[in-house]
């Protein structure tokens, strides 16, 4: 096995753990979302929900899951296109697989390694 293919599962296995955080976060979202459904229908205002809320808001745990997503899908896309380029598919058709652009893969395949904690 090569050392990007090596790379590239273990980037697949911290996706993997990375998506079970954001299933937690999604679920704990869902929850934040009926209360301040409930809450505004009411008529209170808003300022008042959202300033009685324990921490963390419904926006916290979004900006938190989207950072979980955006670190590690990063990190899968960077060690794929490396793994795929290694094999000798081209920038070219990395760009039509991946759905961007050239310019976009050969950035992934000169950019440094990305560190992930977790």
């Amino acid at each position: 096995m090569t050392p990007e293919r090596a790379t590239f599962l273990e980037a697949l296995d911290e996706l993997e753990r990375a998506l079970e955080r954001t299933v937690d976060l999604a679920e704990r979202m869902s929850t934040r979302i009926v209360y301040l459904r409930e809450q505004c229908q009411t008529g209170r205002p808003l300022h008042e929900i959202v300033r009685s809320e324990d921490p963390p808001l419904v926006v916290q745990l979004l900006t938190e899951s989207a950072n979980v997503l955006h670190t590690y899908g990063t990190r899968v896309r960077r060690t794929e296109a490396r793994a795929l380029h290694r094999e000798g598919v081209t920038m070219e058709e990395i760009a039509r697989l991946f759905g961007v652009t050239r310019q976009r893969v050969s950035a992934l395949l000169r950019d440094g390694p990305i560190h992930t904690t977790g």
